[in-house]
């Protein structure tokens, strides 16, 4: 797990409570380890940050941008976010709130392909559910 400035605890917290319709819809599909076994979390504080989305085992973080972020001041911030995160050793994903309501199923499969493509693979299992040969 990544560190973060513990001040940000109260304010992740407050971000769960007032989700977005596009973020709401997404967790829904996030959430209880739907994506190929694995856990992610939402409005996790990393570093200085709280991310929409983050998922440990995949060094991935998804974000969800309203209009705003297509202001040039937003998209300078984004870009030091992205440049911040990426130093972490994190993938940023970044989709429109558009693009997660109208196009729900192709959103999904960028973030399986992604999820597939970063986790690493794990040892084969035995008949007795054991690691190993």
């Amino acid at each position: 797990m990544q560190p973060y400035k513990s001040g940000l605890k109260p304010f992740s917290q407050d971000l769960r409570k007032q989700m977005t319709n596009a973020e709401q819809l997404l967790w829904s599909r996030l959430r209880r380890k739907q994506v190929l076994g694995v856990q992610f979390y939402r409005q996790k504080p990393l570093a200085s940050f709280i991310v929409d989305f983050y998922c440990a085992a995949a060094s991935l973080v998804i974000e969800l941008d309203g209009s705003q972020h297509f202001e040039a001041v937003h998209q300078v911030n984004d870009k030091k976010r992205d440049q911040g995160l990426a130093a972490m050793g994190l993938l940023v994903l970044r989709f429109d709130n558009r693009q997660v309501l109208q196009e729900f199923d192709e959103v999904m499969q960028v973030i399986f392909d992604v999820v597939e493509r970063q986790i690493p693979p794990g040892p084969p299992f035995s008949k007795e559910g054991k690691t190993g040969p």
